[in-house]
């Protein structure tokens, strides 16, 4: 069969054979019957055909500054990044004065796209998908350029304009964040977009020349700059209106200025993805940059040169934002323009689902030792946790699906293994807090105390009552994972009344000669942690 994929321009054939387009899933054991009850976990997207036609998907972004590949790989709802390889070129440098793309960029973005086609080659997926943003759209040696592309490397490079630029990043945005509702604010390195998103859809959008690379050079320093910037952001307000409580900010020159403000704050986790910032927060770090060295402050970031150089100037824009719109917070976005192109070529049917569940549903499946005995720890422990809110239970689900998934570390280290992978690995649709939090209850999967970790700094941002929950769902997991390697909700049943402080466990008497010592043990660790008394019930053959 001739397998096609919708993307952002149209239906694109995928000539390669099937078991070529999951090359990386073929392994994956496939024993669930097809008519199982999945329950409220959902039948799993990577079994089914047309996520699987998406398990590769190569872009190609031309953009001012930088180009940019990216391969996306495995779980399709949640972007996992097989390949990304990034060149700042700054096609759109001295665009302002002459009108033409910086020729040194053209040399360095031509020869960055022959060796990304290459690559793509090597990697045996399906042709690229390659877009270009405001200088090339802009140029007036623009369409020569994206000729010259066409014709030395066989690349089709689709100019998008800046409301379609600004409706595919805010598609990246609702990738990561199916619930997102706001202003989206794309910055590059010669314009800016806006995008109202709400309820799973992009509303209006608009484009302005407000990129940094445009910016440079102009006249009168910080003050004809301000001066420049305040009239456009003005309409901007007028167009897209300033009752938006969140914005979500992406782009290099705002993911720049969220690290500088982590350094400033002394912040300990250093995910750049939904790193939130107040408007105050952002006052005090533009202040911050102004007096800062900024030698000293791209090395303490790890922020390139070229970014660096455009900070000032992308910081005098967001001051600017923040005082046109009056967000209460601000949100910063990994997932942008090459994200919505994943995007776009997803079905409703993929894009409805949770991309945090569907992420750790893969990693189950290609990690642990048992696949598929997350949902079973689940429903074990579940009685433990009835009266939790929907956002608790879906942190539920996601630890006993990845409880087992760092199982190959040594296990002097397994603990920390698991916060560590749980507060930094790529999952999208968790909060900072919601990552140390997951990370805490892996944590004591493996680990009774927590005293003497190297996370100290990390846990200290939960509450007691999270620290408390964490440290309840790792010991329930604990003890649920000791008691049988199979289906522990079969051989025993856990009930907990909070209000009596009782924890009752009822054995089947295929159970007896699996709670031994240490699993007793370990339903006496879950008890205290809960503050209950325990009793053990048996029931007869």
């Amino acid at each position: 069969m001739r397998l096609t994929k919708a993307g952002a321009f149209g239906t694109v054939p995928l000539d390669e054979p099937e078991d070529t387009l999951v090359t990386d899933m073929t392994d994956l054991p496939r024993t669930e019957p097809a008519q199982q009850d999945w329950g409220i976990f959902g039948r799993p997207l990577f079994l089914d055909q047309e996520a699987r036609a998406l398990s590769r998907v190569g872009v190609v972004d031309v953009g001012s500054n930088s180009v940019r590949l990216v391969v996306f790989d495995g779980a399709a709802r949640s972007p996992a990044y097989f390949y990304n390889e990034k060149i700042m070129c700054g096609l759109g440098a001295g665009l302002r004065e002459t009108g033409r793309l910086n020729p040194e960029g053209k040399i360095r973005a031509l020869s960055a796209i022959r060796r990304f086609q290459k690559l793509a080659q090597g990697m045996g997926i399906p042709p690229l998908t390659a877009v270009a943003t405001a200088a090339v759209r802009e140029a007036e040696d623009g369409p020569a350029f994206r000729e010259e592309i066409e014709r030395e490397t066989g690349l089709s490079l689709w100019v998008i304009d800046g409301e379609e630029e600004a409706r595919l990043t805010a598609q990246g945005v609702l990738l990561g964040w199916p619930e997102a509702d706001g202003l989206v604010c794309d910055i590059g390195g010669s314009s800016m977009e806006l995008a109202i998103v709400s309820k799973g859809t992009v509303g209006k959008r608009v484009t302005s020349p407000l990129g940094p690379l445009k910016l440079q050079g102009l006249k009168g320093g910080r003050k004809g700059l301000k001066d420049h910037i305040a009239p456009i952001m003005k309409d901007l307000a007028a167009t897209m209106g300033t009752d938006h409580k969140r914005i979500y900010l992406v782009g290099g020159s705002w993911r720049a200025i969220a690290r500088i403000d982590m350094e400033r704050r002394n912040y300990p986790l250093h995910v750049l993805h939904e790193y939130r910032m107040s408007s105050r927060s952002v006052t005090d770090t533009i202040k911050f940059i102004r007096k800062s060295d900024m030698a000293d402050l791209r090395a303490r970031t790890g922020t390139s040169s070229a970014r660096m150089s455009l900070v000032p100037i992308a910081a005098e824009v967001l001051r600017q934002l923040v005082r046109t719109f009056h967000p209460k917070e601000i949100c910063i976005s990994s997932y942008g323009i090459r994200e919505g192109l994943l995007f776009e070529q997803m079905p409703e049917s993929v894009r409805a689902r949770d991309p945090l569940i569907e992420a750790c549903r893969f990693s189950e499946q290609k990690d642990a030792r048992m696949p598929g005995f997350g949902k079973r720890l689940h429903a074990f422990i579940e009685p433990i946790f009835r009266a939790r809110q929907y956002e608790k239970m879906r942190l539920i689900r996601a630890a006993c699906l990845l409880h087992d998934v760092t199982w190959r570390a040594h296990p002097d280290y397994r603990a920390e293994v698991c916060f560590d992978n749980a507060t930094r690995a790529n999952l999208g649709g968790l909060t900072h807090n919601e990552r140390i939090f997951l990370g805490l209850a892996l944590l004591h999967r493996y680990k009774n105390s927590r005293e003497n970790t190297p996370f100290a700094d990390l846990i200290d941002m939960l509450s007691d009552r999270e620290i408390r929950d964490a440290e309840v769902l790792g010991k329930a997991m604990r003890f649920g994972a000791m008691l049988t390697v199979d289906a522990p909700n079969n051989l025993a049943k856990l009930d907990y009344f909070p209000k009596k402080k009782e924890l009752i466990l009822t054995l089947t008497p295929e159970a007896e000669d699996l709670f031994g010592e240490v699993t007793d043990a370990r339903f006496q660790s879950l008890a205290a942690s809960l503050g209950a008394k325990t009793e053990v019930r048996h029931t007869q053959a």
